[in-house]
């Protein structure tokens, strides 16, 4: 996995977790890899996926069976689509929109370039 310098390896790791929930890879209440398992597939530390898991635990997106491993918790892609939007319009929506508004470019542009990204996301 290639990871950004502008945001903690966890965290990132978390939003691909995360991602993978979304696309059904993970459904509800079913296991994810174990901690070492996924390690080996994103090539980090075990203990830097260990902390991707607490936190997507504290933020009750999976859940730990003592001695089984961790599971998707029920309405887990609700609650992720939840955090992300909140997450975008405080953090990141007002920096989209002053660039476009920097930018020049229309409404309407924007519109049409949003008809082809899901377009091709099809």
């Amino acid at each position: 996995m290639n990871f950004k310098e502008s945001k903690a390896i966890y965290l990132q790791i978390a939003d691909r977790i995360c991602d993978e929930i979304l696309l059904h890879q993970y459904r509800e209440e079913e296991r994810i890899p174990s901690v070492r398992e996924y390690a080996a597939v994103v090539e980090v530390n075990a203990n830097t996926v260990m902390r991707s898991y607490d936190y997507l635990q504290s933020q009750g997106v999976i859940y730990n069976k003592r001695g089984i491993g961790y599971f998707v918790s029920v309405g887990a892609g609700t609650l992720i689509l939840s955090l992300r939007k909140e997450y975008f319009l405080k953090e990141e929506a007002d920096y989209f929109f002053r660039q476009i508004y920097t930018l020049g470019i229309s409404g309407k542009e924007l519109l049409e370039m949003y008809r082809e990204f899901t377009e091709q996301q099809k």
